[in-house]
């Protein structure tokens, strides 16, 4: 009985311990808006390495989870356009990044957005919605900072029949 109990006991720490670093490593989101069709649509479900950037800072093309700068009770999903010491424009909806237009093959809903070159600062990142027309991101408050991200999207798994990987590839012409 006493061997039992041991290992019960065991078994309880054991998970307690696994359900803890899956809660400091992992998280789901709940994407809401249509910011980010068509990656991801309202209602649909995506893990989010809250780890990943303890060992390297967010690359281009990433789809980020952070806390919305002018209310941080909220979390927002955009993809990650600009890193620290990159300068951004757009000019008739086109994004200029370092003086390379940026193919966005992504984008299905474009917008015709013209804006001034932006340099960004350490631990700043410009982050757009896919869908820019129906996106509230950097254009209307700026960049994100490094300690406002919550983590990178990284698998949708919800509705199953939409399970994929979420892609990083961004494209120069």
């Amino acid at each position: 009985m006493r061997a039992l109990v041991r290992e019960l006991f065991k078994t309880i720490i054991l998970s307690i311990l696994v359900f803890m670093a899956m809660h400091i490593s992992v998280q789901n989101y709940r994407v809401q808006g249509p910011s980010m069709q068509p990656t991801l649509v309202q209602g649909e479900y995506v893990i989010v390495n809250k780890l990943v950037y303890a060992f390297q800072p967010p690359q281009l093309g990433e789809v980020v989870v952070f806390q919305f700068p002018e209310d941080r009770s909220r979390d927002l999903v955009k993809r990650v356009i600009g890193v620290p010491g990159d300068t951004v424009s757009m000019k008739n909806g086109l994004v200029i990044l370092n003086n390379a237009v940026l193919e966005e093959p992504y984008v299905t809903q474009g917008d015709s957005t013209t804006m001034p070159p932006i340099t960004l600062g350490a631990g700043e990142f410009f982050v757009l919605g896919d869908n820019r027309q129906a996106s509230n991101d950097s254009r209307n408050w700026g960049a994100v900072t490094f300690e406002d991200l919550i983590g990178r999207a990284w698998v949708k798994f919800w509705p199953v029949d939409k399970l994929n990987i979420l892609s990083t590839a961004l494209f120069w012409d």
